[in-house]
């Protein structure tokens, strides 16, 4: 079968934002904003250099409790992690919590006892445990971390980048408890205990879907927080911001910004005609439409390319949705999506007399020109 290849760049773009608009002004030691998707980065600032990151540790302290534990197993509070000051959910040494009730206390509260509790339930001590975190950091490549505690509280040595943080979300947020986890902003646990979140984007930016806070005198103000538009979800991550409010005014103009750079676009039309195929016999070519409708995330200052490969020709009879090609929608070298090409209607062979006809008119038609 020959193929026809037909190339069409598709542009994404519309009128409601300049692909030219700029990033926001941030104030903070590092930041750095991604889609979600493909991790890809839409902008940054020392996303690479290695600072405190206060309490955002915790999101490792749960991932490495996870892999030890199922949520309905029960810890008893060591009395350590009760010592721990700060950010506390008023443990008492002894007490017995569910694993799910302490990540919540620790990702929704920010509770560094709940942390440690949870760490030290899995490893005899806080540096064993921190071997833990850091193998798994190893494992994910964040390359520019290195935990000593798991609760993010200022240490020596403890630090990680806006880039890193940034990947640890997008790998925690797989995780369904914790999805569902970091958009509450109050909970109730065992013992009557009332959570209550550090995040105040989430009433601020109804958009944000989490996921964790983080603040220290060396750390400043920190955060890392997912947003969610049409299609598309972004994440950004600003570390060392000189206070609460401009943190969370920063971050919002960031998550803004971020979303903003996507269109929910129809990649693939419904009853548009992609290609049209030979069928012989005298009659109209048939045109190939898609097998159904695509919808793509697309960004406003980068199109998509559409590729069509489809038959140059088809024997008789075809039948309405025979599959005779396929479109592809690509951004950049990524696949957005494909749909198959079928046919639009159903042709019919002619009969033998139909072909005796037509193979007669075609003789004569070259006769004629002969002489």
């Amino acid at each position: 079968m020959r193929r026809l290849l037909v190339l069409v760049v598709l542009f994404a773009a519309t009128a409601a934002a300049p692909a030219t608009a700029g990033v926001p002004a941030v104030q903070a030691r590092a930041w750095i904003i991604e889609d979600a998707r493909t991790g890809e980065v839409l902008g940054s600032s020392d996303a690479h250099a290695r600072v405190p990151i206060a309490s955002i540790t915790k999101l490792m302290t749960v991932l490495v409790t996870l892999e030890h534990h199922r949520l309905s197993d029960v810890v008893d509070v060591d009395p350590r992690a009760a010592e721990v000051g700060e950010s506390s959910a008023g443990l008492e040494p002894g007490d017995r919590l569910t694993v799910s009730d302490l990540i919540k206390a620790a990702l929704i509260q920010s509770a560094n006892d709940a942390a440690d509790a949870l760490a030290l339930s899995v490893a005899p001590s806080f540096p064993s445990f921190a071997v833990l975190m850091n193998r798994k950091a190893q494992q994910l490549g964040l390359a520019d971390t290195h935990f000593v505690r798991p609760d993010g509280l200022d240490t020596p040595g403890h630090v990680s980048s806006a880039a890193d943080v940034t990947k640890l979300a997008r790998v925690v947020m797989r995780i369904p408890f914790v999805r569902t986890t970091v958009r509450e902003q109050t909970a109730t646990i065992a013992g009557g205990r009332t959570l209550h979140t550090w995040d105040d984007l989430l009433s601020q930016f109804p958009a944000t879907i989490g996921v964790k806070t983080g603040h220290t005198g060396l750390a400043g103000w920190c955060q890392v927080a997912a947003a969610r538009g049409d299609g598309v979800t972004v994440y950004a991550t600003l570390l060392g911001s000189p206070s609460r409010s401009k943190r969370n005014d920063d971050l919002e103009s960031l998550l803004v910004w971020g979303l903003s750079r996507f269109r929910l676009v129809q990649a693939v039309q419904p009853g548009r005609i992609y290609a049209t195929v030979r069928v012989g016999y005298g009659k109209q070519a048939l045109g190939l439409v898609a097998s159904k409708p695509l919808l793509a995330v697309a960004r406003i200052d980068r199109p998509l390319t559409e590729k069509v490969v489809a038959a140059a020709g088809a024997s008789l009879p075809v039948r309405q949705g025979a599959v005779l090609g396929r479109v592809e929608i690509r951004s950049g070298s990524r696949i957005v999506g494909t749909r198959d090409l079928v046919a639009s209607r159903t042709i019919n062979k002619p009969g033998l007399g139909g072909r005796l006809r037509w193979y007669g008119a075609r003789t004569l038609h070259h006769l004629t020109h002969l002489f």
